[in-house]
């Protein structure tokens, strides 16, 4: 981790001129950042006196997390700012994320992603998540939502913002966590008992997932119902899985992957936390529908031939098994990296 001196930060910032501000939130802002040598970089200024339930500053607490994670499905931490000698002046220096977020993507671009590529963010993102859940301790993202979900010069999707994550190492009795995210992505199982575990998490990747395939808003106050959940789910059991999808993007012979995926999303927001799968299966379920798509003699490209068989080469070196159909491949292999719309 680079330290970065704070004039040098102020200049690649324009002095965080509005001009350069490119996202802001009640923890702080984002300023696209040129350095000297013209690297592009993101700097997150949080809010001064923010604290984590831990008790560190937003700043500090998302240094020890992101220190604590090896996911190419992260966005990385490059190194730190410091101006004066409190912890409130420190700045985040980090990966810049050239083509915005996946809410943006969905809900403002007027080229929606096409199914193959959405298939491909939906195991990245998985991946990220299960990242955290096998650290040790375990870590809860506690805000995952679209908006946190950066993508890279080949949009490929990458999980960012760990202000508001915790660590998974307090006995229940003595957890002071009290309940934080963003509504409609939110856990009901974490808000209404304040009980904080893995399974909270599980439940906003299900939300992202329904969000991912239908393009809908998460909390559509002109819909009816509401809530994407309470509008997918009843369909989604019904088997009506074209009803839930993007209707900008034709179906063709993705029906079936699509409907694996919504069937995902399904159990990852049941309203019984112990019914939902851990994210280990989550990602084995998407590799496998990963995998049908890139077999599909029709579709797969040279790039893609290629990238497959990055894949297969991986898969020889992988132990973990979570299921018996499907293997889960390690986590420095993304097969994102040359898939196309």
């Amino acid at each position: 981790m680079k330290e970065f001196s704070y004039e040098a930060i102020e200049a690649a910032t324009n002095g965080f001129s509005l001009e350069r501000l490119i996202g802001k939130g009640s923890h702080g802002s984002v300023y696209k950042g040129i350095l000297k040598d013209g690297k592009l970089v993101a700097v997150k200024k949080p809010s001064p006196g923010f604290k984590s339930i831990q008790g560190d500053s937003k700043l500090e607490n998302e240094i020890n997390i992101l220190g604590s994670i090896n996911s190419p499905s992260v966005v990385n931490l490059i190194g730190v700012s410091t101006h004066g000698h409190g912890s409130t002046d420190k700045l985040l220096i980090m990966e810049f994320m050239p083509n915005g977020s996946l809410h943006d993507l969905l809900h403002a671009s007027s080229a929606p992603p096409g199914w193959p590529r959405r298939a491909a963010m939906a195991l990245q993102i998985a991946r990220a998540v299960l990242a955290l859940h096998e650290a040790s301790p375990s870590i809860i993202h506690r805000d995952i939502k679209s908006a946190n979900i950066l993508l890279d010069n080949k949009f490929n999707a990458r999980l960012a913002d760990f202000s508001l994550s915790v660590r998974d190492d307090k006995p229940p009795s003595m957890d002071p966590a009290v309940p934080a995210g963003t509504i409609g992505y939110l856990d009901p199982c974490y808000t209404e008992s304040g009980q904080l575990g893995p399974k909270n998490d599980v439940f906003s990747f299900g939300v992202v997932l329904l969000e991912l395939v239908s393009s809908r808003k998460v909390m559509d106050m002109d819909g009816d119902p509401s809530s994407i959940v309470a509008w997918a789910a009843p369909m989604i059991r019904a088997h009506r899985y074209a009803d839930v999808c993007d209707r900008r993007v034709a179906l063709a012979d993705m029906e079936k992957p699509v409907a694996r995926i919504l069937s995902v999303a399904a159990r990852c927001v049941s309203e019984v936390a112990e019914r939902r799968p851990l994210m280990g299966e989550v990602v084995g379920e998407l590799q496998g529908v990963v995998e049908r798509i890139w077999r599909r003699p029709n579709w797969c490209p040279l790039r893609c031939v290629q990238a497959w068989r990055k894949i297969v080469k991986k898969r020889a070196m992988t132990t973990k098994i979570v299921c018996r159909d499907h293997l889960v491949v390690s986590r420095d292999n993304d097969c994102g990296d040359d898939e196309a719309n």
